[in-house]
């Protein structure tokens, strides 16, 4: 059995008292930010752990932001990333204050109103957000996280699912099934999720030999970022269509249902995200399941460690889902 590495164990490594790195692993004053940094540094390459009594006596609070387009109560993606984000604090004994961003506030750069108010110790960007009103974020002088979105020019620490790749293998279950003509649906360059989903698309098709052309790509958003589908009789030349995310599945299998179209019989169908839409859609959908309680508990790791040591390197955490197998799909 591993031995439990202690404070004292840091301290004798490092040289210096055991008092100046329990200040260190606290986030108390007296230590200097590079003596900090090197005391937190160490004690996770030593695999120490902060014990219940440190958690009670440093608890944190936490703000969390997402824009108003992407947050329904109850039904949406990103509540269930909330809720467990909300959990997954509560087990370290810190606190999780939710605010829901206007279109105005973002036009506008207001900052959100829990970071004005100077109430929270750090602030966890939940989903997309424009690349203007993230450089705004980012001039504030405060730990942040970004989940489930990022961009290399942003600096932040990130925690994403695997988008690229969960498109591939959901692309390439569909070829297995003998789909040759699939089409991607979803407005490329709208956010960072879909766009790594439609190269993960890209990659299983040209990896089958099929060239992926511009009328294989159906964008799925208005102006606005809300869904919006505008089908022809054109799209009955495919069998099968890749959806960006399930709540786009449903929205697609409602459109086709109105043009006489049956899934699975006449076109198949596959998802992205596995949550509750998935499954109360008429066909239930096939996709693939974003892991979002590592997703909620590796960022809270993040903006934790974050805040424990501003000085340490940009950290990006990937995680991966498994494809959840369900009706929407035929094989030809």
């Amino acid at each position: 059995m591993p031995k439990t590495v202690r404070m004292a164990d840091i301290a004798e490594k490092l040289g210096v008292s055991v008092v100046t790195v329990s200040k260190a692993l606290n986030g108390k004053e007296g230590v200097g930010s590079a003596l900090r940094s090197k005391i937190i540094d160490t004690a996770e390459q030593m695999g120490y752990t902060v014990s219940h009594q440190d958690e009670k006596n440093d608890s944190l609070v936490i703000g969390i932001i997402n824009s108003y387009l992407y947050l329904q109560r109850g039904s949406s993606f990103y509540w269930s990333l909330y809720e467990r984000l909300l959990g997954h604090l509560s087990e370290t004994n810190n606190m999780g204050v939710l605010e829901v961003i206007s279109q105005k506030d973002q036009d506008q750069l207001n900052p959100p109103k829990i970071v004005q108010n100077k109430k929270i110790d750090g602030l966890i960007i939940m989903g997309p957000f424009a690349e203007d009103y993230i450089n705004m974020l980012r001039s504030i002088d405060m730990p942040m996280v970004m989940l489930d979105a990022y961009s290399a020019k942003y600096s932040l620490d990130t925690v994403i699912s695997d988008g690229y790749y969960g498109m591939y293998l959901m692309t390439d279950h569909l070829l297995k099934k003998g789909h040759r003509n699939i089409a991607f649906i979803g407005t490329v360059g709208e956010t960072s999720s879909i766009t790594d989903r439609f190269y993960g698309y890209c990659k299983a098709m040209t990896e089958a030999g099929i060239e992926v052309t511009r009328d294989m790509v159906i964008p799925d958003r208005s102006d606005v970022g809300k869904i919006m589908l505008n089908f022809t009789e054109d799209i009955r030349k495919f069998t099968a269509l890749v959806c960006n995310c399930d709540l786009t599945a449903y929205e697609v299998m409602k459109v086709l249902d109105k043009m006489g179209i049956k899934v699975p019989d006449d076109m198949s169908i596959v998802g992205f995200d596995n949550y509750i839409i998935s499954e109360i859609t008429p066909v239930k959908v096939t996709t693939y399941e974003v892991d979002q309680d590592r997703m909620a508990k590796e960022s809270v790791k993040q903006i934790c460690r974050r805040i424990r040591n501003p000085l340490r390197k940009r950290d990006m955490r990937m995680i991966n889902g498994d494809i959840i197998e369900r009706d929407s799909v035929k094989e030809i």
